[in-house]
């Protein structure tokens, strides 16, 4: 709230004295604006994790096929591929989340008014707030469920509920990634 309270004072400071009053339609307009820049920042953070992921994957499999000897300790990956495909897909497929924080509050204080954008921060700080919290907490609970298969539960380790997509996956993708991202 902060934030808010700092966009308030700038106001006023260049001369614009603005009533924040929830039955104007811009600052409705604002809040809902800002309530779901947060959802689609996240949502963007994971397909960049999903298609790294998947990229690593693909190239993972390819080494196995290609370089002979590495299941059995003789062959060496080449894990710069690995490393590099990462990087990679994270300098291009991070650019439009990148550009949300941006290019949100410049296109709606231009196009909707100052207060309009007055709601996308309150919006997006109010929601932004159980984004973050609800996708590191969720984040913590796949692990869980992970580390509870692992001890031998539905079937253990190589068991039925390990052939679906990985716990630890979707975890760190929640727990590392995305949900740190939002709070930011």
């Amino acid at each position: 709230m902060i934030l808010f309270a700092s966009y308030v004072d700038e106001l006023k400071l260049a001369g614009k004295e603005i009533a924040f009053d929830l039955s104007d339609p811009y600052i409705i307009v604002g809040l809902f604006i800002g309530g779901l820049l947060p959802y689609y920042f996240a949502a963007q953070c994971m397909e960049a994790v999903g298609k790294a992921g998947g990229s690593v994957v693909e190239e993972v499999r390819r080494q196995f096929r290609e370089i002979k000897g590495i299941m059995e300790g003789t062959g060496k990956p080449d894990y710069a591929a690995c490393v590099d495909i990462v990087t990679k897909t994270a300098l291009k497929e991070m650019i439009i989340p990148g550009l949300i924080p941006i290019a949100a509050p410049i296109i709606v204080g231009f196009t909707l008014g100052p207060k309009a954008l007055g709601g996308v921060i309150v919006g997006s700080i109010v929601t932004g707030i159980f984004v973050a919290i609800s996708m590191t907490t969720g984040g913590g609970a796949w692990d869980n469920a992970k580390k509870y298969i692992e001890d031998g539960h539905h079937g253990g380790k190589g068991g039925e509920a390990t052939k679906l997509p990985s716990p630890a996956t979707l975890s760190a993708t929640l727990q590392g990634h995305c949900g740190p991202a939002v709070n930011r």
